[in-house]
């Protein structure tokens, strides 16, 4: 199971630094408002990536503490996916609003 998840996370850790690397030459090309609302919405994607993989290991732990019977990890994990749930919330409601604070006009 360990290995499993090494292997899944190194796997994201290389796709995350790819997608940095464009992401880079992109931001290169762009003026200053388009280079802030891209900025802005790169952001609102990092976060929402945050807060769905906390949710996902959320649910992992409370599926754990049901199949052991353990109420901890049942607590635990339920509060892991509010708090990922949240994280995505904020991230697909707040953050797009930072865009238009610099907006022209």
């Amino acid at each position: 199971m360990l290995g499993n998840v090494v292997v899944g996370v190194s796997s994201f850790m290389l796709r995350a630094r790819l997608f940095f690397n464009l992401a880079l030459f992109q931001f290169a090309t762009l003026s200053g408002l388009q280079f802030f609302t891209t900025a802005v919405n790169g952001l609102k994607t990092v976060v929402t990536a945050i807060g769905a993989g906390i949710a996902v290991w959320g649910v992992i732990n409370l599926l754990e503490g049901y199949g052991n019977d353990n109420p901890g990890a049942k607590s635990q994990g339920i509060k892991q996916l509010m708090a990922g749930g949240g994280v995505v919330i904020i991230a697909q409601t707040v953050i797009p609003q930072m865009s238009s604070l610099f907006s022209a006009g």
